[in-house]
């Protein structure tokens, strides 16, 4: 959950995400290593008298090119990486699947027989104590903790957009498609997110609440919910 006055991401939930905000810390001191020396050369120039070079210039027209070369393999790569891990699939423990709606979502547990259900915004008149207004809902989402799990997302109406920032997820809900993503949750806790495709008048009225449990914890809940 975010806070007030916070300048970094929120606290990692998910290997992806782990592994997002360590891309992130590598191009900001790549980006800042680039500001430093531009910066140095700058003042160079400015507090120093060049009346004479010994670099020849097809020297500097070869440092010029191979260094912004070296720039971009040094972020392709582990942006490569992480692109391919975000789209792999494989042998999900569970299957998910939501539905957008104007201004809903519907959850399918697609391995269970009788495991569907709705989920609306909690009006702000009927929080609990300790609730956040407008991401707090009716029906959360509850997963087992430490399992792969494979969310598939589609919309009966107009675009939305199903993201947990905590879990470094967000995948596109479209009318007509399957969009299909997995994530893995490291620890147990409650995770908000909201719908992020602008979808109408209460496009900030569809939050969404995932609650990552142990294993024992979520096969009680299941029975309760599907009997």
């Amino acid at each position: 959950m975010a806070n007030h006055s916070q300048f970094g991401f929120q606290d990692a939930s998910s290997p992806i995400m782990e592994e997002l905000v360590e891309f992130h810390d590598h191009a900001l001191m790549v980006a800042l290593a680039i500001c430093s020396l531009v910066l140095y050369l700058l003042t160079l120039m400015l507090m120093e008298k060049l009346s004479s070079t010994t670099v020849d210039a097809q020297e500097i027209e070869l440092i010029w090119t191979i260094l912004p070369a070296i720039v971009l393999i040094l972020l392709a790569l582990p942006s490569l990486q992480i692109l391919y891990m975000m789209d792999e699939v494989d042998e999900p423990d569970l299957t998910l699947k939501a539905i957008g709606h104007q201004w809903y979502w519907t959850y399918e547990y697609t391995d269970f027989k009788d495991l569907t259900f709705d989920s609306y915004m909690t009006p702000t008149t009927e929080l609990s104590p300790g609730h956040f207004r407008l991401l707090e809902v009716d029906h959360r989402v509850v997963i087992p903790m430490e399992s792969p799990i494979r969310i598939i997302v589609t919309a009966s109406d107009v675009l939305h957009s199903w993201a947990i920032p905590a879990l470094g997820v967000k995948t596109d809900a479209i009318p007509g498609r399957l969009n299909q993503t997995s994530f893995i949750t490291t620890r147990p806790g409650i995770f908000y997110g909201q719908c992020s495709e602008i979808c109408g008048a209460n496009h900030s009225y569809m939050p969404i609440v995932v609650e990552s449990t142990p294993l024992t914890h979520f096969e009680h809940w299941s029975s309760i919910l599907s009997s």
